[in-house]
């Protein structure tokens, strides 16, 4: 036995609670932990420098109970009033108002990793299993409990009349062995090693006793000045944090307590290494240490570094120990040879002691087992126990039995059963298990090897029973499993039947053709299982489980009426049993007979209800009831329709249905009553059963086409099918009905169509559609594109009126399936493939008619991103209401915005693109060339605007760029740049709203604005412009300017603008916007420079796409310069002009305006936000 540690003098202790402190957490950070005591508060801790970081108030009584969460997001708190308060983890702050949880104190709260929780009360430990609720009642005070890390065992500490300990087995919910004595005062606070090896506990009589879990044995003992209230483990397991009366937290350092061989027992191989490792640099001769540790970094199979301690231990001092472990490092490595030459050796240091000399051979011989000679090792050890008979004949026993077990798992894992059972039969016969207590007497080979030998002999007869059934021998599994259950010890038949619970070998000898026919069951037999059922049927030796297996084998057969009448067999000989009836609903179901198998499924749920025993109650939890699934399947099916049209064709019948109508049709169906019957069976797999069916049926097919003079209306064909025979004088009926029937034909039970499925006099559900409609497209089964005007004979895609329509940029980009069909409903060129977004013809046409990339088409996903070229796909679209060029956008930019026909194309389009800005910070939209916008000088009047492609200019090449850069640093710019830098960094986001755009730019002021004569177009003026730091340019437009020269003042300002493109930054992680600022932060100031957040995009010439992000680290100076030298390149410039509101009025130009920089070095403008009307 190990001698008792005693310990009264910590290592830190942490005060400032007023009174006792009753309760400890430590976060999982190991930086922090929390304490509450009787002043009814809290204090948040730093560990290492003991320093108060947060004092927490908010309880009315006494803190009695502390939990962290295991993020560490959160604590709770309990105290003696019964009262929860949740705080935060970070701060401190609190989360919630007090809880009143409990009519009294609450002592100890925590959540094991496996889900059960468990609460104090007074009196009673409330414990919850995934399958019930059990209460197990204690007749004294628990104070505190605790958890193992496996869950598998729960301490509670028990109360001032009996100071112990009670171990649960959470299984069994039983007392494990005796209760722990120990201490002279009650127990006020018990935990565990996070190891699961330790157990800590502090008393009233002012000790923390420290004890082993395994063996229940103190091992230290840590002494306080007052009674303790609590005790806790640092999360590392290296610490003891405990206080009490004495209004202080004390922590003890209990790794050098810890014995290495201890640490080894439990395998905690760190630990025993740490340790070792200790005491060698305590005593660099110690080659007792080198040996031992060599023994550890063999068992992490570290062998060349054990080989190098046992070369040690030796060279210090020769001895049997490091001999030992010379002989296993060896085998490690695979040197047999020069191993066995070392462990004769060995024999010199025994001292002619027969029973070391013994030890060592059993040791030699596990040594070679490990390098795989195998029948070596077993000779020895046959001939050791032959020449030796009296001297450790258990020993012998021990070993080879551990060996035919590991020899037997290998083969059983090859398969060789044969083989496999011959070494568990050995081992279950070789008498090793005379002794229960083995594993205590032989604790030097867990030491050395990590043997597991106090479940050794459950593991051999297990695994017996395991060979024989997997070798299709079931008569010798059943004797096996009954010797097993005669010679085992009592306390452990329990496990075994645990473990046995439903085998095969279970059944009687009589019953083989039954377990032959389970075998050919689980196989999918049937033919044969049904033989060997019937065979016992006809012997008139069959129970009700004999029919229930026949009923299985034939359902595998599909022969639900004869599979019926065998469910309804077991029915009448059990009709108390729910199995009759769960077989009889898979009978029912099979045969199509839902409505029948649902009530029959229902009553097995009331047999399950009302089962007498546990067990079978339990079962319930596996189904689910009828009305939950149709609640799920309601659920999902109010999903589904929330990306669907508000009404849509049935493509069987031809009626409209709202979306209540088709979730009524949908409960009517074969199909809903299918799946309600079949999920109620399957609760694991439910819910993607009811989605897969859902979508299935809810499949709807969308239209797009170009509308004729005149289509048919909701009012034309409401009440009435589209098939009917009274509809074929209405106009648009053909194309109508074949739409309907295509989308039949491709599996689709719903259609839409935009001429007949929206109420357009409903304001309402109009601007509903209108601003859903890129949705209803997006999350369509099948898009059919129907092109009128073109057939097999005349007429492409590309010359079709379908191209040209604004609708339609969003009705083939938003599908993930889309289908072109000619005049008369064949399949455009004939292409049958499945998706004609995957057909390369036909993308390539409409990439070359359209302009938009091939990489657009397959995977499509709205956003504000590119906004200019999106633009441009629009750009030659045209629409009959001049409003919708805008509003057939809204999809494609992901912006809902309410739909006012009336507004004009101007104030639409300005609507859409102040929204993109203002959300998006995406200024790439005021790139264009035209009329200024009445909503905003800086937005066209018109979506054509867009059609020319954005201003590029050429830009420097890498090398052009260096060599700038390297001249640069030659002068004074460097802080010019890295000023400038810093500055542009600052930068907030462009914001736009109430018709206002507040633009980040670099400003020119304008000097000089004269007209000259130059080629121009009528009603047009060109304009010479002279900007400080700018080279001289001319602007044409169609706007008159006033002139003014230094020598001929106005009072009206000009500036030239650069937009600013914060990917010139080139900031290695620059992925996109950062916050943006809202419309509400508007002020009123017309020019501002105050810092903004960067903005991710502008539409000048320097583009992120021309510049990409450099992945390596460039230093802040290399970059400044490089930014200077990009700022010094022509640029995509605004001429901006005061108004007397001081905002700021772009002057649209006929060509883009480009700008020149004089001199970078010495100005590339002023950093300004400029508000513009």
């Amino acid at each position: 036995m190990s001698q008792l540690i005693r310990s009264t003098t910590p290592l830190r202790t942490f005060e400032d609670h007023e009174k006792g402190v009753v309760a400890v957490a430590v976060f999982p950070d190991k930086r922090r932990m929390v304490t509450g005591s009787d002043d009814k508060t809290l204090r948040l801790w730093d560990l290492e420098t003991g320093v108060v970081l947060k004092k927490m108030e908010g309880h009315s009584s006494a803190v009695r109970a502390l939990a962290v969460s295991r993020d560490g997001q959160m604590i709770a708190s309990g105290d003696w009033s019964g009262e929860i308060i949740g705080w935060c983890g970070e701060t401190g702050e609190t989360l919630t108002q007090p809880i009143e949880a409990h009519s009294k104190e609450i002592n100890s709260f925590g959540v094991p990793k496996r889900g059960r929780r468990e609460v104090n009360q007074s009196s009673v430990v409330v414990m919850s299993t995934a399958f019930d609720i059990r209460l197990l009642g204690m007749d004294r005070i628990n104070f505190s409990l605790a958890w193992t890390p496996d869950d598998t065992r729960l301490l509670s500490a028990n109360s001032q009349w009996n100071n112990t300990i009670q171990e649960w087995d959470t299984l069994t919910w039983k007392e494990v062995g005796f209760a722990w004595p120990g201490h002279t005062g009650y127990i006020s606070a018990v935990a565990i090693h996070p190891a699961g090896t330790l157990v800590a506990s502090a008393s009233q009589n002012k000790y923390v006793s420290l004890s082993r879990l395994s063996d229940r044995q103190t091992i230290a003992m840590f002494q306080h000045s007052s009674p303790l209230q609590f005790v806790t483990f640092s999360t590392d397991g290296k610490h003891i944090l405990s206080g009490g009366h004495d209004n202080k937290t004390s922590k003890w350092a209990i790794l050098t307590i810890t014995r290495a061989r201890d640490a080894c027992i439990t395998g905690d191989l760190s630990t025993a290494e740490e340790l070792l490792t200790r005491e060698i640099h305590t005593d660099a001769n110690d080659y007792t240490s080198y040996a031992h540790r060599s023994f550890v970094l063999a068992r992490k199979h570290d062998w060349d570094h054990a080989l190098e301690d046992a070369i040690k231990s030796i060279s210090i001092q020769p001895s049997l120990t490091g001999f030992i472990s010379k002989g296993i490092a060896l085998c490690g490595q695979g040197h047999v040879r020069e191993a066995r030459a070392v462990f004769d050796v060995a024999s010199i240091s025994t001292d002619q002691n027969l029973k070391t000399n013994h030890f060592l051979l059993l040791t030699k011989a596990i040594a070679l087992f490990s390098a795989d000679k195998h029948d070596e090792a077993i000779l020895l050890v046959k001939e050791l126990a032959a020449v030796c008979p009296t001297t450790d004949p258990l020993g012998c026993h021990v070993v080879e039995t551990y060996i035919r077990v590991q020899l037997g798992i290998n083969a059983f894992d090859s398969a060789c059963h044969d083989e496999a059972a011959d070494h568990f039969t050995v081992a279950v016969n070789s008498g090793a298990f005379s002794s229960k207590y083995i594993h205590q007497i032989y604790e030097d080979l867990t030491v050395l090897f990590g043997w597991d030998l106090e479940s050794l002999c459950l593991t051999a007869h297990q695994k017996r029973c395991q060979v024989f059934l997997s070798a299709g021998k079931p008569d010798e599994a059943l004797e096996a499993h009954q010797y097993m259950m005669d010679v085992i010890d009592e306390s452990a038949k329990a496990s075994c039947l645990d473990w046995s619970n439903g085998k095969s070998f279970k059944q009687e000898c009589s019953a083989l053709c039954v377990a032959n026919g389970d075998v050919a069951l689980a196989a999918s037999d049937y033919d044969r299982a049904i033989d060997l059922y019937s065979a016992v049927i006809n012997f008139n030796a069959a129970s009700d489980a004999v029919f229930a297996k026949r009923c299985k084998a034939k359902l595998g057969k599909k022969l639900w009426i004869e599979a019926l009448l065998d469910a309804q067999k077991v029915i009448e000989l059990d009709s108390s049993s729910y199995l009759g009836y769960n077989l009889e609903h898979a009978a029912l179901h099979g045969a199509r007979r839902y409505d029948e198998a649902i009530e029959t499924f229902k009553t097995m749920l009331s047999k399950l209800d009302n089962a007498p025993d546990i067990q079978t109650r339990k079962l319930r939890q596996q189904y689910r009831k009828p009305s939950e699934v149709e609640r799920d399947i309601q659920q999902v099916i109010d999903a589904q329709l929330d990306n669907a049209p508000l009404r849509v064709l049935n493509t069987t019948t031809g009626l409209l249905y709202n979306r209540e109508a088709q979730k009524r049709a949908f409960k009517m169906s074969i199909e809903y009553k299918e799946l309600v019957s079949s999920t109620i069976m399957h609760p694991g797999l439910h819910m993607k059963r009811i989605k897969e069916v859902a979508m299935t049926y809810l499949r709807y097919a969308m239209l797009s086409h170009r509308w004729d003079e005149k289509e048919p209306e909701l009012q034309d064909i409401q009440g009435k099918g589209v098939y009917d025979s009274e509809l074929d004088m209405v106009s648009g009926m053909p194309k109508l009905r074949s739409f309907c029937e295509t989308a039949r034909d491709a599996r689709c039970n719903w259609a839409w169509s935009d001429t007949c499925c929206i109420n357009k006099r409903d304001s309402v559900e109009f601007q509903e559609s209108v601003t859903s409609m890129f949705r209803w497209y997006h999350h369509s089964a099948l898009t059919i594109v129907y092109l009128s005007d073109v057939s097999s004979k005349s007429g492409t895609l590309a010359t079709s009126d379908w191209i040209t329509r604004g609708w339609t940029v969003q009705e083939f980009i938003a599908p993930k399936i889309i289908l072109f069909y000619q005049n008369n409903w064949t399949l455009y060129l004939g292409d049958h493939t499945p998706n004609h977004k995957e057909s390369l013809a036909i993308m390539q046409e409409l990439k070359v008619t359209t302009g938009i990339d091939l990489p657009a088409f397959p995977a499509f996903n709205p956003s504000m991103s590119g906004a200019r070229e999106k633009l441009r796909w629009a750009s030659t679209r045209i629409t009959s209401r001049q409003e919708d060029i805008a509003y057939s956008l809204f999809g494609i930019f992901d912006v809902r915005l309410f739909v006012d026909y009336g507004e004009k194309q101007d104030k639409a389009l300005g609507r859409l693109l102040q929204e993109i800005v203002a959300r998006s910070g995406d200024i790439t939209s005021l790139d264009w060339v035209g009329k200024p916008s009445d909503f905003n000088s800086c937005l066209p009047a018109s979506i054509t605007s867009y059609k020319a492609p954005p201003c590029k200019l050429p830009l420097l090449s890498d090398d052009q760029i260096q060599s700038s850069v390297s001249s640069l640093r030659k002068t004074e710019a460097v802080d010019f740049a890295s000023n400038l830098y810093t500055k542009l960094r600052d930068m907030r986001a462009p914001g736009f709203a109430t018709q206002r755009l507040r633009l980040p730019c670099l400003a020119f002021n304008v000097r000089e604005v004269r007209r000259v004569r130059r080629q121009a177009p009528e009603a047009h003026f060109t304009y010479e412009v002279k900007a400080d730091g700018l080279h001289d340019l001319d602007i044409t437009t169609e706007e008159t300017l006033v002139q003014f020269w230094p020598a001929r003042p106005t009072e009206q300002k000009f500036v030239l603008v650069r937009p600013w493109d914060p990917s010139l930054l080139e900031l290695p992680d620059f992925a996109g916007p950062p916050n943006f600022v809202e419309p509400s932060d508007f002020g009123h100031d017309t020019e501002s420079e105050e810092e903004y957040g960067t903005p991710p995009s502008s539409p000048s010439d320097d583009r992120s796409s021309d510049y990409p992000v450099k992945q390596e680290a460039v230093d802040l100076e290399s970059r400044a310069l490089r930014l200077l030298v990009r700022l010094g390149q022509p640029f995509s410039a605004f001429l901006l002009a005061q108004q007397r509101s001081r905002e700021y009025k772009r002057i649209a130009s006929d060509n883009d305006i480009i700008g020149r920089v004089k001199d970078a070095a010495v100005s590339v403008g002023d950093i300004r936000t400029i508000e513009i009307s």
